[in-house]
């Protein structure tokens, strides 16, 4: 059954920047009250101020929290401050797009000694990955997620492809659709749909950060059906289409959004 986010929470992992920052922007439009975390530096407080901003612009409400998104203190004071915002109506949309992680190799090579040590591994995955856990769970339990709730995971083709120095990125991306099926499974009873989306390479910080990120985009590019490189705001489109329905029956899976790319 179709339904409106009109009036309703989002809640966005990663919204300063990239895909977070479109979706809020999108849901917003659509009349969706945002809630934002973010973790960032002096200047990336300012670009989520002026986001936070441009959300009110939009007749909603908008609230923004700079914490780590990986810390239990976090989860805890951010899913209190949601209750108190919501009420009984809970979060209609979560969007898991938290990009930090190490992108060092696992080898030494002549020219690159460096290589990733198991702190930097198991931060990579916890962040990127076990969170999406740790963040459904305690929303869940705090009663914010009621039927018709969506709950959408970030990927990339990054994960089931090798790509230099991004192999703890793509055992999260793995582990992300792992808990992605548990969680659908588990959260079916409850009529709250899981899935992740799977975007075409997007020119995002994150992205930029990986080595040969602008070769990749290019060829990219060249071979997307569409003759272009998916956007922030191809993704943010998919989170407001697949939102606006009360139906939890699409779960569980990994959705693509790259506009054919991954078919060539």
């Amino acid at each position: 059954m179709l339904s409106s986010v009109k009036g309703s929470w989002c809640l966005i992992l990663g919204a300063s920047s990239g895909m977070g920052r479109a979706t809020a922007l999108a849901m917003a439009r659509e009349g969706a009250h945002v809630c934002g975390v973010y973790f960032g530096t002096a200047a990336q407080q300012e670009e989520a101020d002026a986001l936070a901003e441009e959300v009110r612009a939009l007749g909603v409400q908008a609230s923004f929290h700079n914490v780590n998104a990986a810390k239990a203190d976090a989860r805890a004071e951010v899913t209190a401050h949601l209750a108190e915002l919501t009420g009984p109506q809970g979060v209609r949309v979560v969007l898991h797009s938290l990009a930090f992680g190490s992108l060092l190799p696992f080898i030494p090579t002549e020219g690159q000694p460096d290589v990733i040590t198991p702190r930097q591994m198991d931060m990579t995955v916890d962040v990127m990955g076990h969170s999406l856990v740790y963040w459904v769970r305690d929303l869940y339990t705090a009663g914010l997620l009621g039927r018709g709730a969506k709950v959408f995971a970030l990927t990339s083709r990054g994960d089931g492809r090798v790509m230099p120095s991004y192999g703890a990125v793509s055992a999260a991306k793995s582990a992300l659709a792992s808990h992605v099926r548990q969680l659908a499974v588990e959260l079916a009873p409850s009529g709250i749909a899981v899935n992740a989306l799977r975007a075409g390479l997007t020119m995002t910080p994150a992205l930029i950060r990986i080595p040969g990120s602008d070769a990749l985009a290019q060829r990219a590019r060249e071979s997307n059906p569409h003759g272009r490189i998916t956007t922030p705001e191809d993704v943010a489109e998919a989170v407001v289409m697949f939102s606006a329905s009360d139906s939890s029956w699409i779960t569980g899976n990994v959705i693509d959004v790259d506009g054919g790319e991954g078919l060539v």
